[in-house]
């Protein structure tokens, strides 16, 4: 194995019912840990649900029952969601936890020790949507309004502890204007930049509170460590053990556009700070933030208000007629992994599926296995003893996936994986090796070029195993390049298509989708 790749997720607020921006989230970094995976690396992947909120304490209590129970509750609901949607997590932390718990009283206790954490007042505005403290001038930017949810900022006075964050704002600016600290896309990046130019404050890191729902500050319990530095320590929290300390510092911290001043600034400079402290040398800065845009639905944008959002119920559904990988791969492929935002739109859905999915890779995969089966009793054929301008070809596709995969620009990965299988069948209709086949003499040459075309299955199969992990294992079993119901090896040590091998029955890979099958009287459209 190579090198240890460490992907991270948001933790999610558990004030409410999981819905595609938390899935889509956990998408992403599902995917990132399955392409580290094909390219021979130990991974881990965390994901998990941020339970110290306010607004999870106020959700409890508007709903009758303990904010424990109701946080047990929705932290299992997030969990079961990146199930269903096949996303393979290796550790689910909640903050909730004693471990987690532990872990931010030590870092503190830390903070503390440096000199970087004191205690002060604060007078400002509020953003209590989001749960964060607004400077002045951005404040007088947003005219005073919040930015994500709309609402009006609140003006605050109160004591709090501080994180001295003004210390740090050069180091950050020659992280960032260095690409040490790596953002996703590029925009954000430059947003980032701009706005620690207009200058750092100090940050409030605590909260007055009578409650016991969250960590207080070692030695003063009348204040509670703000959620956002509670939350911001799991990903420590999991890692800081002999067993996985290898894993750190994070190769990719997926997060929201509106989270990403947290994970870009507020987050390394807690870590440098910490490096202060003798014992946390190793407490290297994250190496990239990939910060994707929101979804809207059908042109507009998703809010309580309008009961719009696309929730796990809409999301099931899909998955009930499409499959869960067909729904995967409209998120992965449509998303808004870029600058811009998305849009979940049903017809765009359907055009999706049945142009890229049943058009192109299954009707290649049957077209293909089918001439096997036809002119060769499905049994392999024969490669040829050199290879082709064709291999040469497929392979520089794979390649240019693969690089595109690894670098978070998932989008680009799925439209080179999907030429591919165009490829193959461009190559068919060039070759015509049903023509040929009608004349004996030429029946090796047939067989040379169908195994060319399985040989290419076999490395869009794999170019497309991160977004569509239970389809694709299925058709490399079908080539004979997988056994029983094992992840596929690396790219450098994964099987090729064994001559010989029968091929199985797959059955119809995607089948075409029509629309009357989803909309009627009965069953409305999601």
């Amino acid at each position: 194995m190579n090198r240890p790749t460490y992907i991270t997720t948001p933790i999610y607020y558990v004030n409410d019912a999981p819905h595609i921006g938390h899935v889509f989230s956990t998408l992403l970094a599902d995917m990132a840990a399955r392409l580290a995976h094909l390219e021979g690396h130990a991974t881990f992947l965390l994901t998990g649900t941020d339970e110290h909120s306010t607004k999870v304490t106020e959700a409890a209590h508007a709903n009758g029952l303990p904010v424990a129970q109701w946080a047990d509750n929705k932290s299992s609901a997030f969990k079961s969601a990146f199930q269903h949607f096949n996303i393979h997590f290796d550790d689910f932390i909640r903050t909730s936890e004693a471990r987690h718990k532990a872990h931010v009283t030590r870092r503190i206790e830390q903070l503390i020790t440096t000199g970087d954490v004191y205690l002060g007042e604060y007078s400002g505005w509020y953003d209590a949507g989001q749960e964060e403290y607004i400077p002045e001038l951005k404040a007088k930017q947003y005219n005073y309004i919040s930015p994500i949810n709309k609402k009006p900022l609140i003006q605050r006075s109160e004591s709090n502890y501080f994180f001295r964050l003004s210390h740090y704002q050069a180091p950050l600016l020659a992280l960032l204007e260095q690409a040490e600290l790596h953002i996703q896309p590029p925009s954000r990046s430059a947003e980032i930049v701009a706005r620690i130019k207009e200058g750092l404050n100090d940050i409030p890191i605590s909260r007055r509170s009578s409650e016991t729902w969250g960590i207080p500050i070692p030695g003063d319990e009348a204040h509670i460590v703000y959620v956002w530095i509670d939350a911001l320590f799991n990903y420590l929290t999991v890692v800081d053990n002999d067993e996985l300390r290898g894993f750190w510092p994070a190769d990719t911290h997926v997060v929201g556009k509106d989270i990403l001043w947290f994970h870009a600034v507020i987050w390394p400079a807690l870590l440098m700070a910490l490096q202060k402290v003798e014992g946390n040398q190793w407490l290297a800065l994250p190496k990239r933030i990939l910060a994707h845009g929101f979804w809207i639905r059908e042109g507009e944008k998703m809010s309580k208000s309008l009961g719009n959002f696309v929730g796990m119920a809409d999301l099931e559904h899909y998955c009930e007629q499409f499959g869960v990988d067909g729904t995967r791969f409209y998120l992965a492929s449509a998303g808004p992994v870029g600058a811009n935002d998305s849009d979940f739109a049903h017809a765009r859905f359907i055009e999706s599926y049945n142009a890229n999915l049943a058009n192109t890779v299954g009707n290649c995969f049957n077209r293909v296995v089918g001439m096997v089966k036809r002119y060769f009793d499905g049994q392999v054929p024969a490669a040829a003893l050199q290879p082709s301008a064709f291999d040469q070809e497929i392979a520089q596709l794979s390649d240019a996936a693969r690089e595109k995969g690894n670098a978070c620009q998932f989008d680009r990965m799925i439209a080179h994986a999907l030429a591919i299988f165009r490829t193959i069948d461009q190559y068919v209709n060039h070759t015509e090796p049903y023509r040929l086949i009608k004349q004996p003499e030429n029946r090796q040459h047939v067989g040379e070029i169908l195994y060319a075309c399985l040989s290419a299955l076999r490395l869009g199969a794999l170019a497309l195993w991160p977004v569509m992990p239970a389809s694709m294992e299925a058709l490399l079993r079908s080539l004979g390049c997988l056994q029983d119901s094992a992840a596929p090896s690396p790219y450098a040590t994964c099987a090729k298509v064994p001559s010989g091998f029968e091929l199985a029955d797959l059955g119809p890979l995607f089948p075409r989708y029509v629309e009357t099958a989803l909309c009627t009287e009965d069953s409305p459209q999601p």
